[in-house]
């Protein structure tokens, strides 16, 4: 029998009820474990070296439970002589791009020409391939400042906007926040451009001051990093200008606060000076063991340990599927497995693992399990995942892709979005965070995920044959695209970037559309279970 329009909606508007009553994941009781939950990232930088086609990456799993989920490509602009820009507070909670009720926080400088870059919560990447992952790695409360008006999103958006590489993304943040101040928590920016890739701290001046202190590390082109919500930049060695860089006051605010004395003799380190207790935070740690020791095995690295390779060599060149796989790591096959002891005996008298098993408990099943909460790579809070590619043989509006997934990693497909494309897709471009709409791309793929947890062991596999085909194709047929992209922009780059928005869009848009009927379909076959 056909299912009918009207019975879609109720099944969709019964499960969308039944979700709003499960329970949001909570953050850790105990301090150890961190403090973060909704507003805490993950990202992952690869060297030009260590992946498999020569390309960077940077990366960034936006996990929060507030952050909003439109996106929208802005368009290269010119300004006039004297033209001043506004500065607004956490655009990431903004409904939209123009959002009317938005907080203006004052005006700079505008410049000559500001770049086209792909915006959303935490801008993404320019028409020139640069590119920024983030974490939130807090600070000492007495370094964060009232005297500044640049937030850490507001920051992104105005490198993307004036800068073309990381070193040069580097030195616009010091000069903004030097003459205009920086007023957010600790944060850690993750740049990368075709050649380079760079890690990059920042934390507020003190209270009462107008500036910020930063250092930034890059990443040897033949290794991988990663940022997990704490302080990575140790020593830092200003004599080579090739690896390192730091704010003028990076030693003298650290001796004026008394968080580091030269006559002590003890070397310089940035994050022990101005981040010291999250080195300690097993949340934050825990995540860097795994995602090294992914990469690298060979190195037999200890879970425990409180400080890990700033960067390592990979023991093989890995590409994008090989770093979404990290993303959708739940440390499986460890100690650190939450659902290891979860196990049920089937009608064969097997013992197997519990079909309501899953990496994803919340704070009330935890307690009933007895079990203690890991922070996994793969959060079930991420607003987004994105992984991006910066080519340097390839010219920007093709060299530049944003792999881009909505919602928990482990359950939606990742699909390519080229900088090049004249703008999102009319689905991702509706904010969804307080309102459920079907017009808004975001609540197909979190329907999906809420309704995957009922039962994950069982409905996980049915969720994986409908993603990984879809991403599977995307990967697949790349070079493909990319080829006629090329062809066309040789010929015409408006052509090319008409035919590049029109496949990305057209991925974008049957992805949607599988979730949709994905969603009624696991409604359907599990609702005895519910």
């Amino acid at each position: 029998m056909k299912r009918s329009r009207s019975l879609s909606y109720v099944i969709l508007g019964l499960a969308v009820l039944t979700l709003s009553f499960l329970p949001a994941a909570q953050p850790p009781a105990d301090s150890e474990n961190g403090p973060f939950e909704f507003d805490s990232c993950t990202s992952i930088l690869v060297g030009r070296l260590a992946s498999v086609d020569g390309s960077t990456m940077t990366s960034h799993s936006c996990d929060s439970g507030t952050d909003r989920t439109w996106m929208t490509i802005v368009p290269n602009i010119k300004h006039k002589p004297g033209e001043m820009a506004k500065v607004y507070y956490e655009p990431k909670r903004t409904k939209g791009p123009n959002d009317p009720d938005r907080l203006e926080t004052g005006e700079i400088p505008q410049v000559a020409e500001t770049y086209a870059f792909l915006n959303t919560a935490y801008p993404i990447m320019n028409e020139h391939q640069l590119a920024i992952g983030e974490t939130t790695i807090g600070s000492r409360r007495e370094l964060m400042s009232e005297n500044g008006i640049i937030d850490a999103p507001e920051l992104y958006r105005l490198v993307l906007e004036r800068a073309k590489t990381a070193r040069e993304a580097i030195r616009v943040a010091d000069e903004l926040t030097k003459s205009s101040g920086y007023n957010d928590w600790g944060e850690c920016f993750t740049f990368a451009d075709p050649k380079e890739v760079w890690h990059f701290e920042i934390h507020g001046p003190g209270k009462g001051k107008k500036g910020a202190v930063w250092a930034a590390q890059r990443v040897p082109d033949d290794e991988i990093g990663v940022s997990a919500n704490a302080g990575r930049i140790r020593e830092i060695d200003l004599s080579n200008s090739d690896f390192y860089m730091a704010s003028a006051n990076v030693t003298a605010l650290a001796e004026e606060m008394g968080y580091w004395s030269k006559a002590s003799g003890k070397p310089f380190e940035f994050t022990y000076a101005y981040d010291p207790d999250s080195r300690t935070s097993l949340y934050c740690r825990r995540r860097e063991w795994r995602v090294l020791s992914l990469l690298a095995p060979s190195l037999k690295l200890n879970p425990e340990s409180e400080n890990f390779p700033f960067s390592v060599k990979p023991d093989k060149k890995v590409s994008v599927a090989d770093v979404l796989a990290i993303f959708r790591d739940t440390y499986g096959g460890t100690d650190y497995d939450m659902t290891r002891t979860l196990t049920a005996v089937n009608r064969k008298g097997e013992t197997v693992k519990s079909p309501i098993a899953t990496p994803f408990m919340n704070g009330d099943t935890l307690a009933l399990f007895r079990l203690k909460r890991e922070r996994t790579i793969c959060s079930p809070a991420a607003t987004y995942l994105q992984i991006t590619q910066s080519r340097d043989w390839l010219p920007g509006p093709i060299g530049g892709l944003v792999w881009l997934g909505y919602d928990n990693p482990a359950t939606t497909p990742h699909l390519p979005f080229y900088i090049g494309i004249t703008q999102m897709p009319a689905s991702y471009m509706v904010d969804g965070r307080w309102a459920f709409s079907r017009e808004c791309a975001w609540w197909a793929f979190r329907t999906v995920s809420r309704l995957a947890n009922f039962r994950f062991q069982e409905i996980s596999q049915d969720v994986e044959k409908v993603w990984r085909p879809i991403e599977d194709k995307a990967f697949a047929d790349q070079a493909k695209v990319e080829e006629e992209a090329l062809a066309l922009y040789k010929k015409d780059a408006t052509k090319a970037r008409e035919f590049l928005t029109k496949y990305s869009h057209d991925q974008a848009d049957k992805a949607v559309a599988a979730y949709w009927k994905l969603g009624e379909d696991l409604w359907l076959k599990y609702s005895g279970n519910f």
